[in-house]
């Protein structure tokens, strides 16, 4: 078992009600921020994937405040997962993040179909990130084509990793670029 220290926890919520338009209900996004230890800082470890199952209690804890911050599940649909691994870390060591980050929101909405957009990066202290939302169940609504940025201004240090979980009530406010409607998603593979 690996040991990923918590450091800081963090959650940040934004309601945005218009773009230079009127909006009949204000988009809700939110996104939960964990800086963690990085027991791999500073040296190569051939096999990272058993540090996943070590991560999933603290996907389902992230995940959990996610939800409580946007008020409930009802609403949500929109998701996407990233993380920024410090300096002494290498990008493989965000990538650890997939399974925990990405099923966690899966296993708490219930029934979402898409592929969870993910981002990562190795950056130092300050770093921000732009964490990328789609549709929980249809990865071609382009409404909801959108991102949200996140950073801490303490972390990540080097030996660190801030893994981030977002999510969205709404897409994007006065989308009008075509696509997949949410009305017509049948949710059956993902992509539709």
């Amino acid at each position: 078992m690996q040991k990923f220290k918590l450091r800081k926890m963090s959650v940040i919520t934004e309601e945005i009600y218009h773009e230079g338009g009127n909006s009949d209900a204000p988009v809700q996004r939110a996104a939960v921020m964990a800086i963690v230890s990085n027991p791999f800082a500073g040296r190569y470890e051939p096999d990272l994937q058993p540090a996943m199952d070590d991560l999933k209690p603290l996907g389902l804890e992230m995940t959990d405040r996610l939800i409580d911050a946007l008020g409930g599940v009802d609403g949500i649909d929109g998701y996407g997962k990233g993380a920024i691994t410090g300096a002494a870390g290498e990008i493989e060591h965000s990538a650890i993040w997939h399974v925990p980050g990405g099923y966690s929101m899966r296993e708490r909405l219930g029934e979402a179909k898409a592929i969870v957009p993910s981002a990562m990066k190795v950056g130092g202290m300050g770093c921000r990130i732009d964490i990328p939302l789609g549709h929980i169940n249809a990865a071609y609504v382009r409404s909801h084509f959108d991102a949200i940025e996140v950073g801490f201004p303490d972390g990540p240090r080097a030996d660190e990793i801030v893994f981030i979980l977002a999510m969205a009530k709404g897409g994007r406010v006065h989308a009008r670029m075509g696509g997949l409607l949410v009305e017509d998603v049948k949710g059956q593979d993902g992509l539709r």
